[in-house]
């Protein structure tokens, strides 16, 4: 059930967006981790709602909509249209299109690839965000660099690296091993312009939308290099062996790609080392004696 302080605050709102709309009732959706999310049905329209607590998470419904509508104004792939952004006395919340679940087309992965490979041509002329947003539960730092290494070694690994150490996660032989990655940084990546990033590329944050076609939610959007959107891709599975033959054939990769996968997918494991806890400490530490 909606808290009370938030349908009287929807009530309040969706007349000025919808006239005489009406909320006529509310269920709750599967895959909410961090918010709570429910179908809102109203009398001019489905919609979904995701609503938290707003001293948990300041700012996480205003970020959510600047990377949908930054994802919605490029155009290569469907997401879901931001309705509004709100809060009430304790909940902040965020009301956006109701995508309705449908069979994949054929070539679904196909097309998707080539989608996401439209999608990171869209650049910028820095690495970073014009805001901070949140990748998962955790604040995503988002300042701009002028070159990929600086922005992913401070804005990326770095600050993970401290929360962990802080944590006690990671200890000081790990951080050492960690400065001398950083040292060898510009010998292990490719540099190219930045690329416009849905930010947290894995199998549940992207739906079969009503027209069979890839829908991707939940963004963490910013200018990056398009292979750490890439790697993540390759974490949990979910991504068949056509989405990067078809994105290879729209927008091939440096030699390589798949060696450096690992040293990006570094940073969502830190992220899931702070979340979760130590499950995740061996997978970082065999990248980081790989490299």
């Amino acid at each position: 059930m909606i808290p009370e302080e938030i349908q009287d605050t929807l009530a309040s709102l969706f007349p000025a967006i919808h006239s005489g709309s009406k909320i006529l009732s509310t269920r709750p959706l599967s895959g909410g981790c961090i918010n709570h999310v429910h179908q809102l049905v109203t009398t001019s329209g489905t919609f979904c709602i995701k609503y938290n607590l707003r001293e948990a998470f300041p700012g996480m419904f205003e970020s959510e909509s600047l990377g949908l509508s930054t994802l919605e104004r490029a155009d290569e792939i469907a997401v879901p249209g931001v309705i509004i952004t709100g809060a009430s006395s304790r909940y902040s919340f965020i009301v956006l299109e109701y995508i309705s679940s449908s069979r994949p087309i054929a070539g679904f992965m196909e097309d998707f690839g080539h989608s996401l490979a439209r999608l990171h041509r869209h650049s910028a002329d820095y690495f970073g965000f014009e805001a901070d947003n949140y990748m998962g539960a955790l604040p995503q730092v988002n300042h701009k660099h002028s070159e990929w290494v600086s922005f992913f070694r401070e804005e990326r690994l770095e600050k993970q690296v401290q929360i962990a150490l802080a944590k006690g996660y990671l200890n000081e032989h790990d951080s050492g091993c960690f400065s001398r990655l950083y040292s060898r940084l510009p010998d292990l990546l490719c540099m190219e312009p930045p690329s416009l990033l849905h930010g947290d590329l894995w199998n549940g944050n992207y739906m079969v939308s009503a027209t069979g076609k890839a829908c991707l939610i939940d963004p963490a959007v910013y200018y990056g290099h398009r292979e750490i959107d890439l790697a993540m891709t390759t974490l949990f599975g979910g991504f068949g062996p056509g989405f990067y033959s078809a994105y290879q054939e729209e927008f091939p990769l440096e030699n390589g790609w798949q060696e450096r996968f690992g040293i990006y997918n570094l940073y969502p494991l830190l992220i899931h080392l702070n979340l979760f806890g130590t499950s995740y400490l061996g997978s970082i530490r065999e990248i980081i004696r790989r490299f």
